[in-house]
């Protein structure tokens, strides 16, 4: 009996006629890519769509009996490798744990499946008055599942966190198989190691996440206030946003784009979109604010102060719909590049008041390498997504040097080389330099203890 036949047996007839386990070549190449559009190497072995937590049980014990690597995956929105099916593997999805099983107004929490979409857990909360805020970019197609596998973070960072924050308990199965419960309902709990803090961001590598308790936030009162500013360069947009941050504002969204990048979204929604709000058609870089919250407009007044003090050419949003369309053009960054070619998407992240020399470093690669690199920032928090537009299936040895320098000059700075897209594949080369020789050996004798046969998620994350 091969593992795939004892794996069947396990699942159980009605699995099997459900499709629960596949061997669909189409299906198995779709799983090899993520977004970042990396493609891994030959082909997974089989695919085994879960929708309850004895499917991933029964998956993990068969790879535990056999010594088959396990991909663990989700929604297939990453951007660092790290849920690619790679070659002789069986991919877990539980993207089909998706319901939502509990909403607790009293306790603001709720208790849901990996496979819960992001916003369509915000769509059902809304009749309570609270929200789950982390905001990835992809949050219309992410899952919460995956949220929380790479810690992903998003436009709210600046005032509400990254997921982290948000995470209060979590069921994992361990490599053999095991369920386990970490931390707790409570808004306090420091009973032992916090496990539930180790699970979120580790890429699969730990356990795979079969249900989340979820930290939820009243929705904030009022109507939130929107400015948008148009600088020269894009120094002196940094500058201004580490004075709001200085000044001790909590803007909900902070969003920086440089002039590479705006000269872009202008040619992708039409020069018309700034001239109608800016009085021009381009710029050297944009800042996008946006405060919620009963305070809102006093203190969008007060930032919008300190922004035109720094240069900027400062509008400010008279009601949500104009703020919209400030905001299109923040979200129009990614559409904007990807109709010119393929995409790397990278992400680091530096203290906030070091932006701007991060920002002036990103030029500098960039006409060294001769590789424009139009970026895009989470102001708020520090975490800058230096992008590269390429021809091809695959990052040219040029871009990847140009990334290199990029990690580099992060680190040297006091930041890091992924601030929410995680490592994965992508960027394991880069990882012990940052931990450092003995954090990073402690590490990987972590991932041994919980993965002793080293069958969850192979290859990614460390080398």
């Amino acid at each position: 009996m091969d593992v795939l036949d004892w794996l069947a047996a396990a699942l159980g007839d009605e699995a099997i006629a459900a499709g629960v386990l596949t061997t669909d070549p189409a299906l198995l190449d779709a799983v090899r890519t993520d977004r970042s559009g990396w493609w891994a190497d030959g082909s997974p072995l089989a695919l085994v769509s879960a929708t309850t937590i004895e499917h991933v049980q029964a998956t993990l014990r068969a790879a535990s009996e056999f010594r088959v690597p396990v991909v663990p995956r989700g929604a297939g929105t990453g951007l660092a490798g790290g849920a690619n099916g790679t070659q002789g593997a069986i991919v877990l999805s539980v993207a089909g744990m998706n319901r939502i099983l509990e909403v607790s107004a009293e306790d603001q929490l709720a208790v849901v499946e990996p496979g819960v979409v992001n916003s369509d857990l915000n769509d059902a909360l809304e009749p309570s008055g609270l929200f789950f805020a982390p905001d990835p970019a992809s949050r219309a197609i992410s899952t919460v599942g995956g949220n929380i596998a790479t810690n992903a973070g998003g436009l709210l960072c600046a005032k509400y966190g990254v997921t982290r924050e948000a995470v209060l308990a979590l069921d994992v199965v361990l490599s053999d198989g095991r369920l386990i419960r970490t931390g707790h309902r409570t808004v306090k709990g420091v009973t032992g190691y916090d496990l539930t803090a180790l699970f979120v961001g580790s890429e699969g590598t730990l356990g795979v996440i079969v249900g989340a308790t979820v930290r939820l936030v009243p929705i904030p009162a009022g109507e939130p206030t929107t400015l948008g500013a148009i600088f020269s360069d894009v120094r002196s947009a940094a500058d201004a946003a580490a004075r709001v941050t200085a000044a001790r504002l909590r803007p909900a969204i902070m969003e920086l784009v440089d002039g590479p990048a705006l000269e872009r979204i202008s040619a992708h929604l039409g020069e018309q979109t700034l001239a109608a709000a800016f009085g021009t058609t381009g710029g050297g870089a944009f800042l996008l604010v946006q405060f919620d919250g009963p305070s809102a407009a006093a203190d969008a007044a007060t930032a919008g102060g300190l922004i035109s003090a720094a240069g900027g050419a400062v509008r400010v949003a008279a009601d949500p719909a104009e703020g919209e369309h400030l905001l299109a053009i923040r979200r129009a960054f990614h559409p904007a590049l990807a109709a010119s070619g393929e995409v790397l998407i990278e992400d680091v992240a530096v203290p906030r008041s070091r932006m701007p020399e991060m920002f002036e470093a990103i030029e500098r690669i960039s006409q060294r390498h001769g590789i424009p690199i139009p970026t895009v920032a989470h102001a708020g928090d520090g975490n800058l997504h230096p992008n590269f537009v390429y021809a091809g299936e695959e990052p040219p040895p040029a871009v990847w040097e140009a990334a290199g320098e990029l990690f580099r000059t992060a680190i040297e700075l006091g930041g890091t080389l992924t601030g929410e897209h995680g490592v994965g594949v992508l960027k394991r080369r880069w990882l012990a330099d940052e931990l450092g020789p003995d954090s990073y050996e402690l590490q990987v004798k972590l991932k041994s203890v919980f993965d002793p046969l080293g069958i969850l998620n192979p290859g990614k994350v460390f080398g």
